[in-house]
């Protein structure tokens, strides 16, 4: 019998990135923030996006360092850091060579045309690039996918990469041939036998378009290593410290912490699922992190703050708890940091 038009129910959309069992943090059909709260609505985007209070930045605003020029690789118990902009950083250490979140475009969109473009060049330039051993990629956005610059490196560089459940559906189309494992929160991915990976929370969400809210997993990463314990947040919100304290519980605290510290205001908007430079420096002491680099600024116009106003928050906020400018950096695109043994 043919139904009543009154009587159609409208199905949900399957999840075309991933199929799995019903968990803490997935419902059978989306991911979700356990205790926390889903993106703001379509008002809420129209609200903020009508409503007039952002501050422009400057079309060119270029890093006082010059490109750098990375080694090969760093052995021992050496840690190197170097800025390419946003949340992606050369991070080279026993002999490896590590991206987060690599993006060389020049817009963070699904358009080349239009979205935001990026107002100072890559802290390193492409070819400049040492061999790419493996890349940590925290989720979907396209601020940390870049699929142009994922294609460019499964080309020359053929990493790993390593990235929360269901992203790697959404590389196998954008990026066919790159290799990709897939993990979920809690899991662990033995690199090589002294370099292991932990895919582990953070309070965010995902979207490649308007259809697939939250359809994959977002995460951060410790990278377990001879040089000491790395903490990768990718994006996250700081909700009430809770991941933080539970990562340097688990983990003992870290010698290195990259956090973001951009993209912030306005608060009743972003607050959620983007911390602030203050709740950067608090998360650093609850992870028990000995170092920190600031990332997630100066690079994107994506929110509503001036461009510089992370750096001075952070540092701010950094004197109010008696934490060195030199304990947590907000690094500029170019600049490198061999992080001190703790």
């Amino acid at each position: 019998m043919r139904p009543l038009a009154g009587n159609v129910t409208r199905t949900k959309r399957r999840n075309p990135y991933f199929q799995g069992d019903v968990s803490d943090h997935f419902d059978g059909r989306v991911f979700f923030n356990p205790g926390g709260r889903p993106p703001a609505g379509f008002a809420d985007l129209l609200r903020w996006q009508l409503g007039g209070e952002r501050t422009p930045w400057p079309a060119s605003w270029p890093s006082p360092f010059p490109s750098a020029r990375p080694a090969a690789r760093v052995a021992g118990d050496e840690l190197r850091v170097t800025m390419v902009g946003h949340s992606t950083l050369l991070i080279q250490f026993a002999g490896l060579n590590m991206l987060t979140d690599p993006v060389w475009s020049e817009r963070v969109s699904p358009f080349s045309f239009a979205g935001p473009k990026r107002v100072n060049e890559p802290g390193i330039a492409f070819d400049d690039l040492p061999p790419i051993d493996l890349v940590l990629l925290s989720h979907n956005h396209y601020d940390h996918m870049d699929a142009a610059t994922l294609k460019k490196l499964r080309a020359g560089h053929d990493p790993l990469v390593v990235t929360p459940l269901g992203n790697d559906a959404i590389l196998d189309a954008a990026a066919p041939s790159l290799r990709v494992v897939a993990r979920d929160w809690g899991e662990t991915l033995a690199v090589t036998d002294r370099v292991t990976i932990h895919v582990e929370p953070a309070h965010h969400w995902s979207a490649r378009g308007a259809a697939d809210r939250r359809m994959a997993l977002w995460g951060g990463f410790v990278v377990e290593a001879p040089a000491g314990k790395l903490y990768f947040a990718g994006d996250t919100g700081f909700h009430g410290g809770s991941i933080y304290r539970r990562l340097g519980q688990k983990h003992g605290g870290f010698r290195l912490a990259v956090l973001p510290i951009g993209a912030y205001a306005p608060r009743w908007f972003m607050e959620p699922h983007h911390q602030d430079p203050d709740e950067a420096a608090e998360g650093m002491l609850l992870c028990k992190a000995a170092w920190a680099v600031g990332c997630h600024w100066g690079t994107f116009p994506l929110t509503n703050e001036p461009i510089e106003e992370p750096r001075d928050r952070l540092w701010r906020a950094l004197e109010a708890r008696n934490i060195g400018r030199e304990c947590f950096r907000p690094m500029l695109p170019g600049e490198v940091w061999d992080v001190p043994a703790p």
